[in-house]
């Protein structure tokens, strides 16, 4: 009888920016207090009576503006890199209202490269444990697209506007027929690769955001390992790193978009919203049906959520009065992605896959006979 795996939830942190500079000019009135040694982030309500407490949310890791990018990345995204290594699927996303950092946080800038953030320094970390590691052979893919008024595009095509269709099979689960993928045999090599597809992918200027994010974009990063065993046998391991920037939620009122930028804005938030009715039911006891197939992102997202894979969900949000409504929906938003259970587990040929969980059970079994032999003493 195979060990049952323990679900394990999404990881969810939260990052507030500091003040822009036009909301010091406007002054503006900060209504969020972060206390990253309880992890707990707390926001008041502009237009409440003065004597009401500030709302509290209790998160796995609170940061306020004076993290540094490297310090996110260690305690957020490398224990999910170092999964991946190990031959577990893992994502990374950062969601939030457009303007509050999700593209600095999840790719910062690259001069000075302190301010580089979770996508360059994932590409570090991975090549330096492969260098680390000598008694296993490592091949690394990468592939970039985005998801763009709902259509599917390949960042990294000769054709980078042409559509690409969502398959299903039971080996993979969903995946993007005919997406390219680029062997990169080291840090620059992938730097490269994301590089090409930037210049590709969707921005657009609004009242929010000059370089606002007009698509939700999952760069993706294949690690296959192989080690041999005493008999000589090669065990291959596969593990998937998704790193998420999602393009941000927004009113029409403050972004003034219009024309094609307001189509892209409601596109942007019907995704959103269908990724929010996706965590709503993962984590609703009575719901039966999970809506994956509302959006192309719920779809690519699905074993992310509730899945085959280690998630960290960076909600990143804005310290200011008037962003009110939106902050607290980032919150809300992310305090319910708290309570997602996923079953992630090392992607291995099938055989060796039953031969640990054969050996799980024994380990259990021996744990059990030791324990009950101790008792028995005990009772002597």
């Amino acid at each position: 009888m195979a060990t049952k795996k323990s679900p394990e939830t999404v990881r969810v942190v939260v990052r507030c920016r500091p003040m822009s500079r036009k909301e010091v000019e406007d002054s503006r009135v900060k209504i969020v207090q972060i206390n990253d040694k309880s992890g707990e982030v707390a926001l008041r309500n502009p237009e409440a009576d003065a004597r009401e407490a500030p709302k509290p949310f209790t998160f796995d890791q609170v940061y306020d503006h004076e993290i540094g990018q490297e310090a996110v990345f260690e305690t957020t995204a490398m224990p999910i890199v170092d999964s991946v290594l190990q031959g577990y699927n893992g994502t990374v996303f950062a969601y939030g209202q457009t303007g509050t950092g999700k593209t600095h946080t999840m790719e910062g800038q690259w001069d000075p490269p302190t301010l580089r953030g979770i996508i360059p320094r994932a590409f570090c970390h991975v090549f330096e444990c492969i260098d680390a590691t000598h008694e296993q052979n490592f091949l690394v893919r990468a592939s970039f697209l985005e998801i763009y008024n709902e259509e599917v595009r390949d960042l990294l095509s000769k054709d980078p506007k042409n559509r690409l269709e969502l398959k299903e099979s039971v080996d993979s689960g969903v995946y993007v027929k005919d997406l390219t993928s680029y062997v990169v045999k080291g840090v620059s090599e992938m730097e490269n690769v994301l590089l090409a597809g930037k210049k590709n992918r969707s921005v657009g200027s609004t009242l929010m955001n000059q370089d606002s994010s007009r698509s939700h974009s999952i760069f993706s990063i294949i690690i296959e390992s192989s080690v041999e065993d005493k008999d000589g046998n090669k065990h291959i391991k596969a593990g998937k790193l998704n790193l998420v920037d999602l393009a941000g939620s927004e009113r029409q009122s403050k972004t003034g978009a219009t024309g094609d930028r307001l189509k892209e804005a409601t596109k942007i938030n019907l995704s959103l919203s269908a990724l929010g009715n996706v965590i709503s039911s993962l984590v609703d006891a009575k719901s039966k049906h999970v809506p994956y197939r509302d959006s192309k992102l719920t779809r690519l997202l699905q074993d992310s959520l509730g899945g085959n894979t280690k998630t960290v969900m960076v909600a990143n949000m804005g310290p200011a009065d008037y962003n009110y409504d939106e902050t607290i929906s980032t919150l809300r938003y992310a305090n319910r992605a708290k309570n997602i259970k996923n079953k992630p587990k090392i992607n291995e040929d099938p055989k060796d896959a039953m031969l640990r969980e054969f050996q799980e059970e024994i380990a259990r079994l021996k744990a059990m006979l030791e324990q009950q032999g101790g008792e028995g003493e005990g009772d002597g």
